[in-house]
């Protein structure tokens, strides 16, 4: 009995201690490297609900962002073809008829082409709005190439031109096709399309020559004569003819049918077939009269046809001083330098060069332009189907470059049919 009471007194103290519950633990925030200015709820951005039965240790690091691939005003990356497929790219059934390609080209402050820009230098937009490129490539493109050359240049301009012809045929490669047109008082198909270095085209060329326009003065006028009226002399005896025979030859006003030149070329270059660099290269010194194609139908047939205009001003208007006074045209006038206006519309670039050696560089010079050039493709949101007039304007972010563009185009009716025509069985 007395040794039972130790026994006891000792189990009834371990009760009394169990029924003590234990001290509550310190309750902390978790942490779970969450991105500052985020919450910590279950849906924020993927990140899991922390559980509270398993708290961790503060840590001393900072937390760590997600790393992200590009930057974010990028947009989503383009298709970038391989080397060599860039044309193709642009033909593959894949691609949808709401396609719009804009090639470019972008130049120092020297005039020098820059190479080496990539996707990420470049921002396209339509109608004011940024769009998302899906192709993008600085591959070359063969050409097909309407040439056209000006014969009603004066006598030593054509001799010039003539002298020079012989390094056009030079400028182009063995994947180029090129057609020659020649206009005076009307435009006149000389070939049709046929390869760049055929012994065909270097044939036409040469045949092309021509003496150019005799410049006529006027005999006679209202200083030769004395006072007419009612065409009659008044006073015989105070004319400077007087006792011998007089003429007067009025030569009649030139004739420069550029518009309705530069619409037959595009007409057909208009014709080639995809993947190709269509242009059309004018050789001329610019003037316009009397055609009866107007210059805001033919820039809107160029610009629905994807049809640049390239072209090497000669004559007077390639200097510095004249050229800028002959692009302001003078109502009722000849226009006496439109070249640069096409240029400009379609996204094409011209060279002036007066004397011959210039001439023969600038054929070469221009090929190389048309043919690398950067190119990219997106597809716009707007309806083919209206035919309004789609401003678009290409800008690189490099500062103290210069890029040429097109300012616009027009849809066109056959954009409307499939890229991948299905033939019925």
């Amino acid at each position: 009995m007395v040794l039972g009471q130790p026994a006891q007194q000792t189990a009834a103290q371990d009760v009394a201690q169990q029924s003590i519950p234990d001290a509550p633990r310190p309750q902390g925030l978790p942490v779970t490297g969450t991105r500052p200015g985020m919450g910590t709820t279950a849906t924020s951005n993927g990140d899991e609900a922390p559980d509270p039965q398993q708290p961790t240790a503060p840590t001393t690091s900072l937390p760590q962002t997600k790393p992200t691939a590009s930057n974010p005003d990028e947009g989503a990356a383009p298709e970038v073809p391989a080397a060599g497929q860039g044309a193709k790219a642009f033909t593959l059934p894949s691609i949808q008829v709401n396609l719009v390609e804009v090639p470019f080209t972008v130049k120092d402050k020297s005039g020098k082409l820059v190479p080496g820009l990539t996707w990420r230098d470049v921002r396209v937009y339509e109608n004011g709005l940024r769009q998302q490129m899906r192709l993008f490539t600085v591959d070359p493109w063969p050409l097909s190439v309407a040439v056209v050359i000006d014969q009603s240049l004066t006598v030593d301009n054509m001799a010039k031109v003539n002298a020079a012809m012989t390094a056009l045929s030079d400028a182009f490669s063995p994947y180029d096709e090129v057609a020659v047109f020649t206009y005076n008082n009307g435009p006149q198909m000389r070939t049709p399309f046929t390869a760049g270095q055929s012994d065909r085209l270097k044939f036409v060329l040469d045949s092309s020559r021509t003496t150019g326009r005799e410049p006529l003065q006027p005999l006679g006028g209202p200083l030769a004569q004395t006072i007419v009226r009612n065409d009659q002399q008044f006073d015989p005896n105070t004319s400077a003819n007087r006792n011998r025979a007089s003429m007067q030859i009025n030569p009649p006003r030139e004739v420069h049918t550029l518009n309705d030149a530069i619409l037959a070329a595009a007409i057909a270059t208009s014709k080639a077939g995809k993947g190709r660099r269509r242009v059309v290269y004018v050789i001329s010194d610019g003037k316009e009269y009397g055609s009866q194609a107007k210059y805001k139908d033919v820039v809107k047939y160029l610009q629905t046809n994807k049809v640049a205009v390239y072209g090497t001003l000669v004559g007077d208007s390639s200097l510095p001083v004249v050229g800028y006074l002959d692009k302001i045209h003078l109502p009722l006038m000849m226009k006496d330098n439109l070249l640069p206006a096409y240029a400009s519309e379609t996204g094409g670039y011209f060279d002036a060069e007066f004397r011959q050696k210039g001439i023969e560089q600038s054929f070469a010079r221009i090929t190389e332009e048309a043919r690398n050039q950067y190119t990219i493709g997106y597809y716009t949101h707007e309806p083919f189907i209206d035919g309004k007039y789609r401003p678009i304007e290409v800008k690189v972010l490099k500062p103290g470059l210069n890029v040429i563009a097109k300012k616009g185009y027009f849809p066109s009716a056959t954009d409307i049919k499939p890229a991948n025509p299905v033939t019925p069985q």
